[in-house]
């Protein structure tokens, strides 16, 4: 029986990965470690909480000892555990330092200590590539990360890295594009944009909504990292991508019409500091993997919409008022209209 690690495992990506997983490879055991911060919630797991080859253990990546005892005997390390949203570093961006960077030494610590580990799979982002303004970031691209979250998340994968080439410890980086879906925490764009429909409220857009970015749904990254981890080769990077590009006011304009509500629900805002203003990388190596999309963007929309309509409870006991507001009023105060 494999046994995987899992860290974060509460969170959006990494609790859709865990029941991915169950669901695929039933005879799998899978060890979910999260410090259950403000985005980790066992109500993501619900569902598989009494699986008898699923268990929960609270604890964090920087908790040396912890860490060390729940990686004994582990096949596999994938390691989601990570501070994700961009607003949050500008305004807190030691807790991403510390988690981020500190959190995966620490883990890259217990693995040298891990007799069998197969692979340690390390979750990065896009982001870290910085933005470019035509053509697409292939996985030896230099990193130019812009925000304080992008670039402890940069330092993190070299980090990782330098463990492969020095401890020959089995490290691999995928580095996904912005994902969507069910059990994301509303301050990511979408499901902010869904539930405030859902409140009748104003979609907040930062500058002119130009910003382009690619998309994927939750379930496909998840089986791109299935096929990462069966597959992939130590050492390696694969970037996440299905090539679905959109103007986050080409996702607000669609959100609203499928939604059934106007366009003049938008409410344009001034812009946050170093925002890229687009993301895009080359999925060529994850596809030689086998790697295929099954979720096309529009139809994901709409299963996500289902499912936060169908979800109100899960969604309106964690959404307070909303970080994006605390961080624009701290910012842009004087410049309100």
């Amino acid at each position: 029986m494999e046994k995987i690690l899992v860290t974060g495992g509460a969170g959006f990506i990494g609790s859709n990965f865990i029941r991915y997983m169950l669901k695929k490879y039933p005879h799998y055991k899978i060890i979910n470690l999260d410090k259950l911060t403000y985005a980790g919630n066992l109500d993501n797991l619900k569902d598989i909480e009494k699986n008898r080859n699923y268990k929960f253990i609270r604890g964090d990546i920087c908790d040396k000892k912890k860490v060390a005892e729940v990686m004994k005997h582990v096949d596999y390390v994938v390691h989601f555990a990570a501070e994700t949203h961009v607003d949050r570093s500008i305004l807190y961006s030691k807790d991403f330092i510390k988690t981020n960077v500190y959190g995966t030494y620490i883990l890259l610590e217990a693995a040298r200590s891990c007799k069998k580990l197969k692979k340690f799979i390390h979750i990065s982002t896009d982001e870290v590539y910085g933005s470019i303004e035509r053509g697409r970031w292939k996985e030896n691209a230099p990193l130019h990360p812009s925000s304080p979250y992008a670039a402890s998340k940069a330092s993190a994968d070299m980090l990782a890295l330098s463990y492969f080439k020095t401890y020959n410890l089995p490290v691999i980086i995928t580095r996904s594009c912005n994902n969507y879906g069910p059990y994301q925490y509303p301050e990511k764009l979408i499901p902010l944009f869904i539930t405030n429909i859902l409140e009748n409220k104003h979609l907040p857009l930062y500058g002119k909504g130009e910003n382009v970015r690619s998309w994927i749904f939750v379930e496909d990254n998840c089986a791109a990292i299935d096929l990462v981890l069966h597959r992939g080769a130590s050492g390696e990077i694969y970037n996440i991508s299905v090539g679905e590009e959109r103007k986050n006011i080409e996702v607000a304009m669609l959100l609203l019409c499928l939604m059934g509500k106007p366009l003049t629900w938008i409410k344009y805002v001034k812009d946050r500091p170093g925002h890229d203003y687009r993301y895009a990388v080359d999925n060529g190596k994850i596809k030689e993997l086998g790697f295929r999309r099954k979720t096309p963007f529009t139809e994901g929309l709409k299963y996500t919409i289902e499912w936060y309509k169908n979800n109100t409870s899960w969604w309106k006991k964690i959404k307070h008022r909303s970080l994006f507001e605390k961080y624009y009023d701290q910012w842009y105060s004087k410049e309100r209209a």
